[in-house]
């Protein structure tokens, strides 16, 4: 049996659940001792969902990208996501393209397949301006392209941020080639999200599991850890973080990636970066925005929150990728382990108020 049936298989019988949260500052992060309340209405802001416009869709397919992640290549339209949307209480999505991006293009092709997904994003609020928003998609690893795509998606299509991936070509976030992408970024204090990438197939462990159970984790908390290690948070502090999934496994690992300064690690560190410090780290740590899609739990809930507060946490579904194993519940509330650590109040400040104050043009939109 290939590789690609046995993840193709492994996701269809096991797919993960999107999710939302919200936290309590970090000295009161402690699970709740019985399920909370949920709110009611349709007041979610998801920034974490996924958009496949026709075309990209149909160029996925085209180049044999048949599953994205390990699950299979999802149909996708205005009109289900707002259903979707309407059934779980969801007012508006930020929508993403997610791996492999626009990578899997080259030259002008790339740079073309970017302007046709952000420009249909922006027609997209156009025509339901308090149901969608949108990062933009760059040309990466084409610096120069990705500069101009980011400032014409800011600035002429007023898209709420950029989507990055871990990494391209195997070349992470953090390493210097991508400088000049953050300095543009940095003067535009954008909002980014960073996506996990699919690791190429011989750079990993043969595995029958799909890359969005472990992988995707393991390389969101990669990029992030060579980001903080080369100084790239620290020289663009406008520049807004967000990591998918709670993190990877950044929170849980955030002492280990920080103990560097306090090893010989610390002494013989390369001149022309900024030396390690734990307490530095940390905070870098803490300034990060976790979503919550496919981690509605106490377990990685209490985790984020022993690293930064409630006011860094914001509600991700993972739609429609996350289609299948959405809970099918008289409650309609997408992830219903979080109110086994969150209240009502916390989750309404999670799953609303903290997306809507880091998207300015949104929040105008649906009239926060």
């Amino acid at each position: 049996m290939s590789r690609r049936r046995v993840l193709g298989g492994a996701a269809t019988g096991a797919l993960g659940v999107a999710a939302t949260a919200a936290s309590l500052p970090i000295a009161d992060a402690a699970p709740a001792r019985r399920r909370q309340s949920t709110p009611s209405g349709t007041y979610r802001i998801d920034l974490h969902a996924h958009f496949l416009p026709p075309d990209y869709r149909a160029a996925l397919l085209e180049h044999g990208h048949i599953t994205i992640g390990g699950y299979p290549t999802p149909d996708w339209s205005p009109e289900q996501a707002i259903a979707f949307m309407d059934y779980y209480g969801i007012q508006a999505q930020a929508l993403s393209i997610s791996d492999p991006g626009v990578s899997f293009l080259g030259g002008q092709e790339a740079i073309d397949m970017a302007r046709y997904c952000n420009t249909h994003a922006a027609q997209l609020f156009r025509d339901h301006p308090t149901r969608f928003g949108a990062f933009a998609v760059l040309p990466m690893p084409d610096i120069a392209a990705s500069i101009s795509e980011a400032f014409f998606a800011l600035d002429e299509l007023r898209l709420d941020g950029v989507v990055l991936l871990s990494a391209y070509n195997g070349v992470y976030l953090g390493d210097p080639r991508f400088e000049p992408l953050m300095v543009a970024l940095n003067q535009r204090n954008a909002y980014v999200f960073l996506h996990p990438a699919a690791i190429p197939a011989g750079a990993k462990p043969e595995l029958p599991l799909p890359d969005f159970l472990q992988e995707f984790t393991f390389d969101t908390t990669r990029a992030a850890t060579l980001m903080m290690a080369t100084g790239m948070t620290q020289r663009y502090p406008n520049i807004r973080f967000q990591l998918a999934h709670a993190g990877g496994t950044l929170p849980f690992l955030s002492h280990r990636v920080s103990v560097a300064s306090q090893t010989v690690l610390g002494q013989l560190w390369p001149q022309d970066l900024p030396r390690p410090s734990i307490l530095d780290t940390q905070r870098q740590i803490g300034r990060f925005y976790y979503d919550t899609a496919l981690s509605g739990s106490a377990a990685a809930m209490a985790s984020v929150l022993a690293v930064t507060g409630r006011d860094h946490v914001v509600f991700g579904s993972d739609w429609p990728f996350s289609a299948l194993t959405l809970p099918q519940t008289g409650s309609h509330d997408p992830a219903p382990g979080l109110s086994d650590f969150f209240d009502a109040d916390q989750r309404l400040e999670v799953e609303r108020l903290n997306p809507l104050r880091q998207l300015p043009r949104l929040a105008e939109a649906v009239g926060a």
